[in-house]
């Protein structure tokens, strides 16, 4: 009987740990004061996902689930339908959605002249955050060019993450939020090798108070420490949305992909989301493998490892985004503060001296910060 677990970090602990894939942002800032509709201040841009050097001819079985479909992700019936992915990937903001599509078939048309012609046609895919709290998101500032610029500078390095790319305008639980990523990787005993989970989140939901981080009431203890003035704004979390994208390299077929992607929930749902009625949550897992038969059975011993690392990394990359963005001022002035990784030591440190806290339990433990987000992060 097989006994998997994907628990380690790969070696980037990001998205690009996963086979060929690469990412690459554009981040669009500029302007202060107050909002002119279509001018600015502009706080906003776009991150593009490459799942394969050429995934128009060499397509990536996928799945997607919707877990609260507020929103306009573009593409999806047909993944649900075909069971494949055949296009690079954008996030961006909402209304640059059809953009930001217009960009990624601009993309695929300059490096196959028959498509469209003798080929067939293709599936962009994006999906799409609204970063209005802080972006002039009427002027609709992220442009084909963006997408095609994004695309042009996506690598294989680690993911930059935070208020970078389609994250330069989020907020997440009430913070600043914007991109992480995430990974884990173990011995896959059925293909007899190392096997890769990774996940990007776009974070732009959750209400502070119900901010928990492996376990610790993080919103809760905020508000409690904060100054009425600096107390989270009544309703400014009644929304927002999360785009969670989950990839293996092992050779899941399309029916386990979405199995996996309905795992990202559980991750989030550690971080403290409830998928709110104005939330659009949207998951897409694709996998890299070429070569498919064996599919990996449905046994409990070698899919569980795959739900198992689709929530951990889905809740590490919900944390890294609050922990990699910085504090940003938008538009009419509005500034959304930080979490930081110094405020979460200090929260987690009052919080595991509580009187109640029981000796050798996970709230008397120290917070490994630097294993959860790097060193980089931490300077």
């Amino acid at each position: 009987m097989a006994n998997d677990a994907f628990t380690e970090r790969g070696p980037n602990n990001s998205l690009t740990d996963v086979g060929r894939i690469r990412v690459g942002h554009v981040t669009l800032v500029s302007g202060d004061g107050p909002l002119v509709p279509g001018r600015g201040p502009v706080r906003t841009g776009v991150t593009a996902i490459i799942p394969d050097d050429d995934i128009y001819e060499h397509k990536c079985a996928a799945g997607v689930h919707v877990i609260n479909g507020f929103g306009k992700m573009t593409g999806i019936s047909q993944v649900e339908e075909m069971g494949r992915l055949e296009t690079p990937i954008a996030l961006t903001s909402t209304l640059c959605v059809w953009h930001a599509a217009d960009g990624i078939v601009d993309y695929l048309l300059r490096r196959h002249p028959d498509l469209g012609r003798i080929g067939p046609t293709c599936n962009p895919i994006v999906g799409e955050c609204s970063d209005a709290r802080l972006n002039d998101m009427r002027g609709r500032h992220v442009r084909a060019e963006h997408v095609l610029d994004a695309l042009d500078r996506a690598t294989r390095a680690p993911v930059e993450e935070g208020a970078v790319g389609a994250g330069t305008g989020m907020i997440c639980y009430e913070m600043k939020g914007g991109i992480g990523a995430s990974s884990r990787t173990g011995r896959s005993s059925v293909l007899d090798r190392a096997v890769t989970v990774g996940g990007l989140v776009l974070a732009n939901f959750g209400r502070r108070r119900f901010l928990r981080i492996h376990g610790c009431p993080v919103g809760t203890l905020l508000d409690e420490a904060a100054a009425p003035r600096d107390a989270a704004e009544p309703g400014s979390g009644r929304g927002g949305s999360v785009i969670v994208i989950l990839a293996t390299d092992a050779p899941l077929t399309a029916r386990q992909l979405t199995r996996v992607a309905r795992r990202a929930a559980a991750g989030l749902a550690r971080t403290g989301s409830v998928y709110h009625n104005h939330s659009g949550d949207y998951v897409l897992a694709f996998s890299t493998a070429r070569a498919y038969p064996p599919f990996l059975g449905d046994e409990d011993d070698l899919i569980n490892p795959f739900f198992e690392a689709a929530a951990d990394v889905t809740e590490e990359a919900v944390i890294r985004a609050l922990l990699c963005a910085r504090p940003m001022t938008g538009r009419d002035g509005y500034r959304v503060e930080a979490l930081g990784a110094a405020r979460l030591r200090d929260i987690w440190d009052r919080w595991r001296r509580r009187p109640d806290a029981a000796p050798g339990s996970a709230t008397t433990a120290a917070l490994d910060l630097e294993g959860l987000v790097g060193p980089r992060v931490l300077d």
